[in-house]
């Protein structure tokens, strides 16, 4: 996709909330910029993508071979250790001394390495909290690689459960708590399917926005005194707000074109 330079944040995030799997940014000339995105094969994909980049009129779409190429190796080539909300993200394949703010993170197929806007949010609102009292009891609904429900244990909560209908996201969650050596439950369900409500204190929810709303019943039916919802652009920061709002109190944060909503009652 060929975009202007100024509308490059907002095509990325447009592209994120579609659901790509990863983007590489290159210069195009005469300020404009290519964003080469990778998506699963998906019937009428073209025209899904044209109808949500509808705000952004010069987008041009086209489609491009994808190379037979390990992307998950790819990454790992350019992945380095980082600092995010206090934590020391780090690879495991540098030298890593295991201290309470270290995040071991092996990149590969599941979301949630801490570079992404809506992952780190989670962590600094994750510390933010355990720094005003004791997290408690700490579910993770999507969890990915499982790195927020690894911070959570890291930031003292007790027990810690993670779900995740993905296989992929469920494997990839009970490696990296073998990795952190932490305790914690993963578990293979739909979203708060396997779950009994009134179990637990602080709930987070890094998904799509249209999960959010659209299945905000279930999330609340859990009980937990504090929410956090995130993995929403600013735009649907409206639709999160209208639909929490009887909830309790919200706290909006945003870091670019995401945002992240605490909600506590």
């Amino acid at each position: 996709m060929t975009v202007t330079a100024a509308e490059e944040d907002a095509a990325a995030a447009l592209l994120w909330e579609e659901g790509t799997c990863g983007i590489e940014v290159r210069p195009a000339g005469a300020g404009d910029v290519e964003l080469l995105a990778y998506f699963s094969e998906t019937p009428g994909l073209r025209a899904t993508l044209a109808a949500a980049l509808a705000p952004l009129p010069s987008a041009r779409i086209q489609p491009a071979e994808v190379p037979d190429v390990d992307w998950a190796a790819r990454y790992r080539e350019g992945f380095r250790s980082f600092s995010v909300a206090g934590f020391r993200v780090v690879p495991p394949w540098e030298d890593v001394s295991s201290t309470p703010d270290t995040l071991i993170v092996d990149p590969g197929r599941a979301f949630g390495t801490g570079t992404h806007e809506s992952t780190r949010l989670c962590l600094g609102l994750l510390r933010d909290l355990a720094a005003r009292a004791p997290l408690g009891r700490v579910l993770d609904l999507g969890t990915g690689s499982g790195i927020l429900a690894v911070a959570a244990v890291r930031l003292g909560g007790r027990p810690v459960t993670a779900v995740d209908v993905d296989p992929d996201a469920v494997a990839s969650a009970r490696r990296h708590a073998l990795l952190n050596a932490v305790e914690m439950l993963v578990v293979r369900g739909d979203l708060t399917a396997p779950l009994r409500p009134r179990r637990f204190d602080l709930v987070l929810a890094n998904i799509a926005a249209s999960l959010l709303v659209d299945r905000s019943g279930e999330i609340a039916a859990l009980g937990a005194p504090a929410v956090v919802l995130s993995g929403l652009l600013t735009s649907d920061l409206d639709a999160v707000r209208r639909t929490y709002a009887a909830r309790g109190r919200l706290e909006v944060r945003t870091d670019g074109e995401w945002a992240a909503v605490l909600v506590e009652t």
